[in-house]
């Protein structure tokens, strides 16, 4: 399926209008739903009322996501039905909406005043996101990034990667994962375009090169080890994408080998490299490979982004 951006902002518009008639400004909302456009319409509605999302991995044990939802101890959750039954014994003491009921909304869900008087009152300092990450200790950590925090990195990394809005993003990353932020707001920015790909193309990597191709896809920010995967499947000596002009990774260490395999199988592929912890807003160094490395040779994490420092 898809959505225009006329449809994801009517959708974001309708499901920010009941969200912010049941629960305040910079509230956070848990989000338990498969990964689709319509999870990025939930995401964009709890933004629209002031409120702040946590994507949870569903596949994850019910003890996890308990201390999780314990600690946000929200007012409101999304969740789609699948999801909450894959995930278990979850105990959550607020109001559960279904993106099954969300995304049927009526044109009169709509409250234009409502949301503008909480836009009015917004500041770039309020939260968007959180992210649970393990923390040294196992026990779920909350980190919380803000809109000023994504606004900046976006720009930043339009301009260091060269993305516009012709670009079709290949999306690898989980929503659950910092790694999505970088297709579904470089999409949002640019007015680009971004194929969702299922989990299951990255356990079938000719499967998800042939549907790249199919997609157009120009540009991809996967995870290193995903970019790793396809090349070490042998898929590219038989299959390579002919749209792809640009790959950013990020994640764990890059190794030369798996890029030297990629850029032998689509000519002229622009490789980043990055890198950074979650509380950076997803990375804090990069570098253009614009040389050739050895297969052994390792390959440097770069210089600081924009505004930030190593």
């Amino acid at each position: 399926t898809s959505l225009t951006y006329r449809g994801l902002s009517d959708l974001s518009m309708r499901i920010g209008s009941v969200l912010a008639q049941k629960t305040g400004p910079r509230r956070p909302v848990p989000v338990l739903t498969e990964k689709n456009v319509f999870t990025l319409g939930a995401f964009m509605g709890i933004v629209r009322a002031g409120c702040f999302y946590v994507c949870l991995d569903a596949n994850q044990p019910a003890e996890r996501l308990n201390r999780i939802l314990d600690t946000l101890k929200a007012d409101l959750m999304i969740a789609d039905k699948e999801s909450l039954d894959l995930a278990g014994d979850i105990s959550f003491s607020g109001e559960i909406l279904f993106l099954e009921d969300l995304k049927s909304l009526p044109d009169d869900a709509l409250n234009s005043s409502l949301l503008a008087s909480i836009r009015r009152q917004a500041a770039d300092t309020d939260p968007l996101y959180g992210i649970f990450t393990s923390g040294s200790t196992g026990a779920p950590k909350g980190i919380v990034i803000s809109h000023r925090a994504i606004l900046d990195f976006t720009a930043w990394m339009t301009d260091f990667c060269g993305y516009t809005e012709h670009e079709i993003f290949g999306n690898q990353a989980p929503f659950y994962f910092d790694l999505s932020g970088k297709d579904v707001y470089q999409t949002l920015s640019l007015g680009a375009s971004c194929h969702i790909f299922e989990k299951k193309y990255f356990t079938f990597p000719m499967l998800l090169l042939k549907a790249m191709e199919e997609q157009g896809v120009t540009a991809i920010n996967w995870a290193t080890s995903a970019f790793h995967l396809v090349a070490a499947s042998g898929a590219l000596t038989k299959y390579a994408p002919t749209h792809l002009k640009k790959a950013a990774l990020g994640g764990e260490a890059l190794q030369a080998r798996y890029v030297n395999l990629w850029k032998a199988a689509v000519p002229g592929l622009q490789v980043v490299n990055m890198y950074g912890p979650t509380e950076t807003t997803i990375d804090c160094a990069a570098m253009h490979l614009t040389r050739e490395y050895r297969d052994d040779e390792p390959i440097p994490i770069g210089r600081a982004c924009r505004n930030k420092q190593i």
